[in-house]
């Protein structure tokens, strides 16, 4: 019988033994570097990002250690997105999954470099994977690079930025979830399948069910962050209201934020019909969105 907790706790072994095993070592030179760059990386976190990338491969019948390396990839370019968005020019936060971020850990210096080192390495691991057909070699690194950059993670945080204070429309909102929160996850289903070697429709498919729990997972968060306390988030709550920023919770309120999540749940599961794997995984996932509590 399937049981998420079990799955949950099963796959984020299995990543975080392939990012221990690539990861350079704290002794290596430069140390301070790699010791950050671990401190980092094994702070804690769920490792959804990759945890979904390995539940695609397995929806379209793949096998995970295809997928290994490049969903250790996209877990370090995550840590080097919230890494650089506790940074005191960005949000200055002084804690990160219940631990003091990196800045606060060592210094602002470092804690640039320590996320400069991972993106970089993300993008070293993610060209080491070549895709197989019917998708071009390059595809992998150059699906995380899209989702990454101005167009996705990079792009959405700088609009973000640019909307602390403002009222903004809910249009605006919802492309700078798409791209802050929205484009590493949708990213993540899309690499397992393509490392997997999945067809093109199952790839629609997932791409659809990624952009849908991508953008439920940040009105989630926008819910927790004005209802939860710092002690169960692991990172400073009320942090948007304080920053003045424009939130689904602020333009609609709670209930409308939780009906609007809950039906891109649905839409979500939907898509999975048109998958032949084991689809129990991504399902449970997308349901564990709604009713997580950090």
């Amino acid at each position: 019988m399937f049981t998420l907790d079990v799955y949950l706790q099963e796959q984020a072994q299995f990543v975080e033994a392939e990012l221990d095993r690539h990861l350079p070592r704290a002794e290596t030179r430069p140390h301070r570097l790699h010791e950050a760059m671990r401190y980092s990386v094994f702070a804690g976190g769920k490792r959804l990002r990759p945890i979904l990338a390995l539940a695609a491969a397995e929806a379209i019948g793949g096998d995970r250690e295809d997928v290994a390396l490049p969903a250790a990839a996209i877990e370090i370019l995550h840590t080097y997105t919230l890494v650089h968005d506790d940074l005191p020019c960005m949000d200055d936060d002084d804690l990160r999954r219940g631990k003091p971020t990196v800045h606060a850990a060592y210094d602002e210096a470092t804690a640039v470099l320590v996320g400069d080192a991972l993106l970089t390495l993300a993008f070293e691991w993610m060209a080491e994977c070549p895709a197989p057909p019917p998708y071009t070699p390059n595809r992998l690194v150059l699906e995380l690079a899209r989702a990454a950059g101005s167009q996705g993670v990079i792009g959405g945080q700088i609009e973000d930025l640019a909307a602390e204070g403002k009222h903004i429309p809910e249009e605006a909102l919802l492309q700078i979830h798409s791209k802050k929160t929205g484009a590493l996850i949708k990213a993540s289903v899309r690499i397992g399948v393509m490392a997997a070697g999945g067809r093109p429709e199952a790839l629609d498919a997932l791409t659809m069910y990624g952009g849908d729990i991508g953008l439920a997972f940040q009105i989630v968060d926008d819910i927790l962050d004005a209802t939860s306390d710092t002690a169960t988030l692991g990172k400073t709550a009320g942090s948007d209201a304080r920053a003045a920023k424009s939130t689904y919770v602020s333009l609609h309120g709670l209930e409308e934020a939780r009906t609007r999540a809950e039906n891109l749940i649905d839409n979500a599961v939907l898509q999975l019909a048109h998958l032949h794997g084991n689809t129990a995984p991504l399902e449970a996932i997308a349901r564990h969105i709604l009713d997580r509590k950090h």
